[in-house]
């Protein structure tokens, strides 16, 4: 008698940087596409022209030297860690907030986490008072960017305008598939949620006009868009400005889709202040990129959306036992990494 085993499996094979399916053994390839706030990533050099100053790397009595290369050194190999379980390398894509210039997004890139990536950096310098920016870096082998741009929010309270980040848009090739990534960090929370939310639903309305001008010239563009939203996923910015989908299933044609949503509700976070657990920081993704009914993976589709909350990431023990461990506390540098869980996310595509 012939004895027949089925195997039920998902073979991650690293060499082809591949993903096969167990149903009719088809190659997919997998791309990491990544958002993460690097807290406070400033250089040890005054820069007149900003509120550097206030930066917890400049309020540093001594070694600013050591603790701003141990933190470069914490940045680039937590990058080089996400998305790698499965894609085998770093991000393709990886969007980054709270860096002070261009100079030290080049001293993360150069560093020997990430060097063998040969990353690419888009960047501007943002009207922010304390002169954190946002930022884009990819792997130059897969996305090629042929458009970038920044829009500011132009919002104002009692007639005096807020300096807050722009948001960058990205615009090129993921392999031979075009694709459009906005990095945003919106207004934070200072002086009560209440209080500031009309901020962030006007930097709602931006990101909602930077993908509506997408659309009039590629009706159905592939849009992620990304960042450290200082709101939450059921937040009015996302459902009354966005109007932020859940569910896959519910998703329309120009419907915004938010992965996290779900993520939230079954409690996960991004970061922690003060008991409170939030997560803030998400990627946001258009209909096109949606596998809904049809398991059709001949172009790019999300496969997975995720939270990297590695334990090395996260406080040992004490009162903050699992909150993110920040590098910067009470003045101080704690050999830490950042105050946020980045976020990322798995797109794939059947080869042929």
């Amino acid at each position: 008698m012939i004895r027949k085993t089925i195997i039920l499996f998902v073979l991650l094979f690293g060499i082809n940087n591949t993903l096969f399916s167990q149903k009719n053994s088809k190659k997919y390839t997998i791309r990491t596409i990544a958002f993460y706030n690097l807290e406070n990533l400033f250089d040890t050099i005054n820069d007149v022209s900003i509120n550097d100053e206030a930066s917890p790397m400049m309020e540093l009595k001594t070694n600013r030297s050591n603790v701003y290369w141990r933190k470069i050194e914490n940045m680039a190999y937590t990058i080089s860690q996400i998305g790698l379980e499965k894609a085998k390398t770093s991000p393709a894509i990886i969007g980054v907030a709270e860096v002070e210039n261009i100079n030290v997004l080049e001293d993360l890139i150069k560093s020997e986490h990430l060097a063998s990536k040969n990353y690419g950096i888009v960047h501007y310098d943002s009207p922010d008072k304390r002169g954190i920016d946002v930022a884009l870096l990819y792997q130059k082998k897969y996305f090629k960017p042929t458009y970038h741009q920044t829009f500011n929010p132009n919002i104002y309270r009692n007639n005096t305008k807020i300096y807050t980040r722009d948001q960058l848009l990205v615009s090129g090739y993921l392999d031979d598939e075009f694709i459009h990534i906005i990095v945003n960090h919106w207004p934070s929370r200072r002086g009560g949620e209440a209080k500031s939310r009309p901020l962030r639903e006007k930097a709602a309305y931006q990101n909602l006009k930077i993908i509506e001008r997408i659309r009039e010239n590629e009706a159905n563009a592939k849009i992620l868009s990304m960042g450290d939203f200082n709101d939450d996923p059921i937040n009015t910015s996302f459902k009354k400005v966005l109007k932020t989908k859940k569910r896959k299933r519910n998703v329309g044609e120009n419907d915004i889709y938010n992965p996290y949503e779900d993520l939230y509700r079954r409690g996960f976070n991004t970061l922690a202040y003060r008991d409170n657990l939030n997560l803030f920081d998400m990627i946001l993704i258009s209909a096109p990129l949606l596998n809904q009914e049809k398991k059709d993976f001949s172009t790019y589709k999300m496969y997975q959306a995720h939270i990297f909350n590695k334990r090395f990431l996260s406080q040992k023990k004490g009162k903050f036992k699992g909150y993110p461990f920040r590098s910067f506390s009470n003045g101080g540098f704690t050999g830490g990494y950042s105050d946020h869980f980045p976020v990322y996310l798995y797109l794939i595509k059947a080869q042929f």
